[in-house]
């Protein structure tokens, strides 16, 4: 602000000099004129020399450029001085944009903040885009109950298509899938359906999921005018829902539209899957904004079911699934300053527990000998957490949702311990349902203490350990443990796994390998793809041409060294060169391929993607791109360096976390 003020301060000057120099230059004309004047009446040859001279200096002036004249003279033809008009008119579309300019100006780091859980204080948005109405099924595609065509009800055979279009996928196969779907799609039906079906076996699903593949298939046909259309409406209402106004910042919106309904799926074995996720509607939605601004208008004849103006709260638009009665939130892009002032602390604040750990962990070991039982087992939750990087867990109600559970809500059958296994004594046996009801399953040593300790479970609530933890350090919970665990673990590994002078595929198998570690550490698993084999089987088809291919140019190679030493002349020689620099790109090429094969088997069912975006410190994965001169693109995608813009602007090569 203040540069442009300087700048149009400036222009002034520049004005007001114009003003004068125009003024002189009139003046100056003026005495050119009465010379001329003196010379028609017959001026000595002194004058007329003197004339000359004068002529001289002005032509010589000529060549520099009055911008801010009316006029400028260059070789006798007089040019308008629009360069000044244009910087004139440049100045005034400044001062009249400005305010615009400075309501959308990027925020800065250092940027003051607010206190007391304020977190904006102006917020202005469009509000959800609502998921499409279902089209009705054409005429010519039916649904046949008992080997009898049978036609549906609007919302029943919504719901049914739900299920044709999964027909395919293992899913349907599965028997809590179909029991939970069926319950709830004949909730949808009307009473003479409901009589008439009575088992899904006999439902045929089959010429609505031919319909729906057709749909794909015309879908990946489009001409590339029709792909265009699609794109420019998709970027409109982007421009039109994807972005808010918070405090004079043109913020980006991660998930503006709401998920359509369908039928659940979960993770692993879930309870619930197969159940309908129901249409959520204006009536289901609270929308947050402040008072000030232009509220959200919902669908015309519809209301939202309450309007907040809460600025202790970051989220825009909620409402309330019903599968498991969870709260759902639009929120602001990752990019944006809240959300990457919030990464930058969890990461800051698992950092603090670096310098502080070894005492802590000396603290959790004397603990073990305490003769309050309830202290020795918060010790060992404790030490399971640093030691196994696992979730602390929560209490709930029976048959609430899935038996999941973590460190804090483990049972006798999760665990058993063994005197001696494999070959090494006190070893602890873990096999227990985790998060998203993905199965972990660990076999650990542990000191014979712990062992001990472990026997009479159940352990301790998740709220006494964090308690405890934040006496310990301030802002320290479980799962900063397992950020901090997860960060070191990646830190040491790529210290010790890169070699400088690998090769940029190489070294990113390094990193996959060290990020792989801190999958396994945080149990963050994956059923293989389905496609993993005819993928596998492609690639290694890739490598056996390159290997082919790598043969027939080493024998290009030999008998080219064998002709330049008969014939010993430049061109035979260049030839050799040349086919040198072939051999070498093709073992460069089967080198990438190989890596390539290598990474995807080593990642069959270890998932990268979670602990990469939330329990990595991302300054740590840039500070090695830095250092071994590895381009980010190849870790984080557009969207994550979107992400981690805070970690790109402070990491250099040096960072160590």
């Amino acid at each position: 602000m203040d540069q442009i003020i300087v700048a149009i301060r400036s222009r002034h000057v520049l004005l007001h000099v114009g003003s004068e120099h125009r003024d002189s230059s009139d003046k100056k004309h003026r005495d050119k004129d009465k010379e001329r004047l003196k010379l028609k009446d017959g001026s000595s040859d002194k004058q007329k020399d003197k004339h000359k001279e004068k002529k001289k200096e002005e032509r010589a002036d000529s060549s520099s450029f009055d911008l801010f004249g009316d006029m400028v003279q260059i070789n006798n033809v007089l040019v308008p001085a629009l360069c000044g008009a244009i910087l004139v008119a440049c100045v005034g579309m400044l001062v009249y944009i400005l305010p615009s300019l400075c309501f959308f100006m990027p925020f800065r780091w250092e940027e003051e903040r607010y206190t007391d859980g304020v977190k904006w204080k102006f917020l202005e948005h469009k509000g959800p885009v609502f998921a499409p109405p279902c089209d009705p099924l054409p005429s010519n595609v039916k649904f046949y109950y008992d080997g009898k065509h049978m036609k549906l009800s609007s919302s029943a055979e919504e719901v049914a298509t739900f299920f044709a279009k999964m027909l395919d996928h293992e899913y349907t196969t599965k028997e809590v899938f179909r029991k939970n779907f069926y319950k709830d799609w004949r909730k949808e039906m009307m009473s003479e359906e409901k009589s008439k079906i009575t088992d899904l076996n006999k439902c045929d699903f089959s010429e609505m999921s031919e319909y729906f593949k057709a749909q794909s298939e015309a879908r990946k046909a489009m001409t590339k005018e029709d792909k265009q259309k699609i794109k420019e409406e998709n970027e409109r209402i982007l421009q039109e829902y994807g972005f808010c106004i918070m405090d004079n910042h043109k913020e980006r919106i991660a998930n503006f539209r709401i998920e359509p309904p369908g039928l659940f799926r979960g993770r692993g074995d879930h309870p619930k899957m197969g159940m309908l996720k129901r249409r959520i509607r204006p009536e289901d939605i609270i929308v947050n904004c402040s008072k000030d601004s232009k509220h959200p208008k919902p669908p015309p004849g519809t209301k939202w079911k309450e309007v907040r103006h809460d600025n202790k709260v970051t989220w825009l638009v909620s409402w309330t699934e019903n599968i498991q009665g969870s709260i759902k939130y639009i929120m602001l892009n990752p990019s944006s300053r809240i959300k990457g002032e919030k990464d930058w602390q969890k990461y800051e604040t698992a950092r603090r527990l670096k310098k502080c750990v070894e005492q802590i962990r000396a603290q959790y070991r004397d603990d073990w000998k305490s003769k309050e039982m309830r202290i020795r087992q918060r010790a060992v939750a404790l030490y399971f957490i640093d030691k196994l990087a696992l979730r602390a867990g929560n209490e709930k109600e029976e048959g609430e949702t899935a038996d999941t559970v973590g460190c804090c809500s483990l049972r006798v059958e999760h665990l058993t311990l063994h005197q001696e296994m494999d070959g090494q004594e006190y070893v602890v046996e873990f096999d227990f349902l985790g998060k998203d009801s993905i199965r972990y399953y660990n076999k650990v040593p542990v000191e014979k203490r712990v062992s001990i300790i472990s026997t009479p479970l159940r352990l301790i609530l998740t709220s006494i350990l964090n308690k405890h933890l934040q006496e310990l350090m301030d802002g320290l919970t479980a799962k900063v443990f397992r950020t901090y665990n997860a960060s070191i673990t990646l830190q040491q590994q790529l210290n010790e796994i890169t070699n400088s002078e690998d090769n940029v595929p190489a070294k990113i198998l390094s990193y996959n390998r060290a990020n792989r570690a801190v999958a396994i550490l945080c149990n963050h698993q994956r059923a293989p793809p389905k496609t993993f084999e005819k993928s596998m089987q492609n690639l290694q088809t890739k490598i056996d041409a390159k290997k082919e291919q790598l043969a027939d140019a080493k024998r290009e190679l030999k008998s080219a060294k064998a002709d330049a030493k008969v014939r010993r002349d430049e061109k035979s020689k260049k030839a050799v060169e040349s086919k040198k620099k072939a051999v070498q790109r093709i073992e460069e090429q089967l080198m990438k391929l190989e890596v390539q094969a290598t990474d995807r088997e080593e990642n069959k069912q270890i998932a990268l993607g979670t602990s990469k975006l939330n329990y990595l410190d991302p300054r740590i994965s840039i500070a090695w791109c830095k250092k071994f001169g590895i381009p980010i693109e190849k870790i984080y995608n557009k969207t994550q360096r979107e992400k981690f813009a805070w970690a790109i602007d402070m990491a250099e090569k040096d960072f160590q976390f």
